[in-house]
């Protein structure tokens, strides 16, 4: 991923130097592994141990690829280097690249796990303090992107904490099932290498042994976890959408926070663009692209080929930073967004009353009407106000129909405000919890 759009603390994981790191642990691991089981020297496997501290050279490892057009091989003989070739002879005994790259790459996607679970936890924090802020701050509904009916602020900022926190325990999931490794030698078998050592090198990984690899480990694994970006990502959007929407000139409900000095647009001085927002949008395309790539990775032929390979190289740091990015950037956004509670209102009074058609609707049924007579009435008068600008309890109160079912103090109660706020803290609590 450029820069533009990326985190150092993320991109610092799928480094070449982290790579070349995490294959050197695996394969010192399982030499000691090894040595315990006596199939090596132990002096050799302590030799090994001689390189901790060594910062490998990624050039010096290309230019050995350049030759042996095989990366792993590349590493090892880097790896003897510095060694011995002598003490290095029994680096990877019994051992196949796949065990190698297979366990690294799930080292880094559960790494990359645990950052981009903190940054939910920073949007998450996010959202709950504004739905609070804002919990009794009434604004219109909208379905259609039409005026519905009346809700708040708060109930929105909720929703979308609630969808975010099942983001969060999808990725948890995810990060489970991906923190698998695999030392079981070619076709994965364990033919030449004893399954203690896959024990020995996966517990001091973080992993648990894949319960049966081929030569690889099962890519549905990988699959699910790309997906879960996926939807977080759609997650991440279907917030910066909304805010989008309440930025609209004709809207101007909330916008992002707009800093000093910033420039809107390089032709029009005046522009307050949600520039964040869209951008977010962006990016959650960009995590989007890898998910259908790692579900046609999961079909390898026989016990394993490397189709999945080049896909995996692309999207595994591209998918994990863009999201850390973005998750970050929605984060700022939501601490930052300037809402304004007196243009919700006013919205939500543009079409002067209309907004309370299906309480009326309700109260003549009620009181004897039919359902299909009461929509008649009631729809005949918003028309009125769709089309004329009419106040529609005005209407209501000088229709004779209306007035022959209900009293005007009973049509004045139907644009009670509070009747459609009175169950907010019991969606609250649903969301937070009793505190």
């Amino acid at each position: 991923m450029i820069p533009r759009y990326s985190r150092p603390e993320m991109v610092a994981i799928w480094s070449p130097e982290t790579k070349f790191r995490i294959w050197y642990e695996i394969e010192a691991h399982a030499c000691d592994a090894q040595a315990d089981l006596g199939v090596i020297p132990r002096e050799n496997a302590q030799a090994v141990w001689k390189a901790k501290d060594v910062e490998f050279d990624v050039a010096r490892i290309d230019e050995i690829e350049a030759v042996t057009k095989h990366d792993v091989i590349a590493f090892l003989t880097h790896l003897a280097e510095h060694v011995g070739a002598d003490q290095a002879r029994f680096v990877h005994q019994g051992m196949t690249s796949s065990d190698v790259l297979d366990t690294t790459l799930n080292v880094q996607l559960v790494r990359a796990a645990d950052i981009l679970l903190a940054d939910m936890d920073r949007v998450l924090a996010a959202l709950k303090t504004r739905a609070f802020e804002h919990k009794d701050t009434v604004r219109i509904g909208r379905s259609h992107g039409i005026h519905a009916e009346p809700t708040t602020m708060g109930l929105t900022f909720a929703r979308f904490y609630a969808e975010m926190a099942r983001g969060r325990e999808r990725l948890e999931r995810a990060r489970e099932e991906v923190a698998t490794g695999a030392i079981s030698g070619a076709v994965g078998t364990f033919a030449n290498i004893d399954p203690a050592v896959e024990e020995h090198v996966c517990k001091m990984l973080g992993l648990r042994p894949e319960p049966i690899s081929t030569q690889v480990i099962p890519r549905d694994r990988h699959a699910m976890f790309f997906a879960t970006l996926g939807v977080i990502a759609s997650s991440m959007e279907n917030i910066a959408v909304e805010i989008r929407h309440m930025q609209r000139t004709e809207v101007l409900e909330a916008e992002e926070y707009f800093s000093p000095g910033q420039k809107g647009s390089s032709a029009m001085p005046h522009k307050r663009n949600p520039v964040l927002t869209e951008n977010l949008t962006g990016l959650a395309r960009l995590v989007r692209m890898a998910v259908v790539p790692a579900m046609e990775n999961v079909a390898l032929w026989h016990e394993r080929d490397i189709s999945h390979s080049s896909v995996e190289r692309a999207i595994g740091p591209d998918a994990t930073i863009t999201l850390d990015f973005a998750l970050n950037r929605l984060a700022g956004v939501v601490e930052k967004l300037v809402i304004y509670p007196d243009n919700m209102l006013a919205n939500m009074n543009k079409f002067r009353g209309l907004v309370m058609s299906q309480r009326v609707l309700l109260a003549l049924t009620q009181a004897g009407v039919s359902r299909e007579d009461a929509y008649r009435l009631v729809q005949r008068n918003a028309m009125k106000v769709w089309e004329q600008g009419a106040d529609f309890r005005e209407e209501l109160l000088a229709d004779a129909e209306v007035t022959a079912a209900l009293s005007p103090a009973e049509i004045d109660e139907k644009f009670d405000l509070g009747y459609h706020t009175k169950h907010v803290d019991t969606i609250f609590r649903r969301v937070f919890g009793e505190a």
